[in-house]
């Protein structure tokens, strides 16, 4: 009997603690694998609008935060605790770059697109190169145009892909399943961790997921 294990992540990619848990599902998926090498994986990644309220343009993102945290120090203790966060997984996130808090509808059904039509390596790399677009360069994910560019830069035909992107700000409606907020991670369909945890809770969960499964099966 093949030993199975599907996670399913949730996610918005202008949530700093998205790309953050990213890294820890990362390095607990390395030591996963060498503790149990039979074991296949099956991790599904699933778009959630944080923010479907947005306008199709965006909105300046330092005045979005400001109004959000109250006030310019409020916006800077924030943003050193997501930077130090990051430090800590191997990330820079450079929040001067980021001019507007994007609308990321299309950039949701972009990355649907794509895990349909395309492969893993290609959805595995668009979804690396869209948060890094957002939180290392500081790139629009709500303009077309930068979308496309992306898609091409991972091997996608933007033809291809060009009918998904709406451009019309309606809300993108993703899967069940990330209401509890966002990073989620859900293994084997049944527990659930939330929050960008450490490895080594995911580690845990993962662990026990599988022990539960094998349990129920047994």
């Amino acid at each position: 009997m093949s030993r199975r294990l599907r996670i399913d992540v949730f996610f918005d990619l202008i949530c700093p603690w998205c790309l953050i848990g990213k890294r820890q599902l990362e390095h607990a998926l390395v030591q996963f694998r060498s503790r149990q090498p039979d074991v296949q994986i099956d991790t599904q990644w699933h778009g959630v609008q944080l923010l479907p309220q947005l306008p199709v343009q965006g909105v300046p993102f330092a005045e979005f935060y400001r109004q959000r945290l109250g006030s310019v120090e409020a916006v800077e203790m924030r943003q050193e605790q997501v930077r130090q966060s990051a430090a800590a997984v191997g990330l820079n996130i450079d929040f001067s770059r980021i001019a507007t808090m994007p609308n990321t509808a299309d950039a949701h059904r972009l990355f649907e697109h794509v895990s349909v039509v395309g492969n893993v390596v290609q959805r595995d790399v668009l979804l690396e190169r869209l948060f890094a677009a957002y939180f290392h360069k500081g790139e629009d994910l709500g303009d077309r145009e930068t979308l496309l560019r992306i898609a091409r830069s991972c091997g996608i035909d933007p033809q291809v892909v060009a009918d998904s992107l709406l451009g019309d700000g309606s809300a993108y409606v993703g899967a069940p399943g990330g209401g509890s907020g966002v990073p989620s991670f859900q293994f084997n369909q049944g527990m659930t961790v939330v929050g960008a945890q450490p490895a080594s809770a995911l580690l845990g969960a993962m662990s026990q997921a599988l022990k539960d499964s094998e349990r129920q099966i047994a």
